[in-house]
Order: C-alpha cells, then structure tokens, then sequence
C-alpha cells in the first residue's frame, strides 16, 4: 500500500522527479513521453472489491469527438461512487502518489472489456482543434495526468501499446501506469497516443483517474 502524503492544496500538477522518487517506481526511458510504471499498486482484494463495482454498473462507453468509427471503442465503462468510503481512500492514495491536489482530479472511472473489445490508439486529452473542446474543457481546462491500474490479467490479448514511442504494456493485477499528456510546454503531447488492445481471451478491468489543469467541476 503507498503511505500517505500530504497535498498543498495549491498544488495543481504533478513533478515527475517527486513521482519517481516513490518506492517501485519505474521510469520508462524515453524523451518523448513521461511514463512510469509501478506494480502491485493496489492488491488482489482490492482488485476484486472494484472488479465487483464496474460489473455492477458499467454501461456502454463513449467518446469525446465521434470519429465516424463504431467500433472505435467497444469496451463498457462505469463512473465509480465517490460517495463508497473504499472508492474515496484509494483515490486518496492516487492524489497522494501524483501531488495533485485532489480539486484537480476528475472521479475515478472503471472500464470492463470483453473478448474482441478494445479503445483504438488514442490520446486522452482533447483536441483543442476538436468541436466537443469547449463543452468538456471550458471550466476545469485539458487533461493534464493520467493515471491507470489493471484491476486484473486477462487469459489473452488486452496490452497497452503506447503507439508512438513502442511500448507495450501487458496487463497484470495491480499495476499502476502514470503519464503525462503533455509536453514541458504545457501543450498536449501527441506521443501520449495508445491504443488498449483487443482482449483475446477472458476479461480485462482497469480503473482511470484523470487530472485537469484546473479544478474540476
């Protein structure tokens, strides 16, 4: 389990040298793309206890900016209770890994994928060029970190690809995976496309938290 760290309240985006200062962090290589890796973030009864929340409520997912693709994303998605006291703590603990005050964050969400479903390479932040920007930034302002842990390994298929830079990620219970979807000058950085690949076999969980340049709401 991370230990808990105190957040300034002001403190609205994440320093890469603080992140990788945590115990088990890892830094992937590259100049592109800030990305850190780090395993058994969460463990297997708190896998489980949010495994158990998504099926319960998951639902279809959607995208910002259709795209003319319907099957572009085919996973289910679930928008988890902040309300569930076991929900609140370990989004605590992503705050507290991040240095993100928590205002900055948006709920975490779930998301379920089935054998043959996948969201194709894409970036989480919005398209400042796109036609949905102003409804999804005009208050809180882009995606700045994303934050992701694989609730579970699926039988088959079901990586990470981080396209741009060539790495794959593969699924297993626990891990966390941290990047940031910007490049140093504040612009949003177009090697954070990837694409969560088909699921070939059995199911595949993860749960996303996401961090905006302003507070959220």
């Amino acid at each position: 389990m991370t230990d808990q760290i105190d957040i300034p309240p002001t403190v609205s985006d994440a320093d890469p040298a603080r992140i990788a200062a945590h115990p088990r962090i890892q830094r992937v290589p590259n100049r592109e793309l800030t990305l850190f890796i780090q395993r058994d973030f969460l463990n297997a009864q708190e896998c489980a206890a949010l495994i158990e929340r998504i099926d319960a409520k998951r639902r279809p997912s959607t995208i910002a900016d259709a795209n003319g693709d319907g099957y572009f994303r085919t996973s289910e998605t679930c928008d988890l209770d902040h309300g569930d006291p076991f929900v609140d703590a370990i989004d605590a603990r992503l705050d507290a890994l991040a240095g993100i005050a928590a205002p900055h964050g948006e709920p975490i969400q779930g998301q379920r994928y089935d054998v043959g479903q996948e969201f194709k390479a894409h970036t989480d932040y919005f398209d400042p060029k796109g036609a949905d920007y102003p409804r999804y930034c005009s208050v809180a302002g882009n995606r700045t970190w994303t934050l992701m842990i694989y609730l579970n390994q699926p039988l088959a298929g079901g990586a990470t690809r981080f396209t741009k830079i060539g790495k794959t990620v593969q699924p297993e219970m626990g891990k966390l995976l941290i990047w940031n979807n910007r490049l140093p000058s504040g612009e949003p950085n177009p090697a954070s496309i990837h694409h969560g690949m088909k699921v070939r076999a059995g199911v595949k969980h993860v749960i996303t938290k996401w961090y905006r340049e302003r507070p959220w709401g």
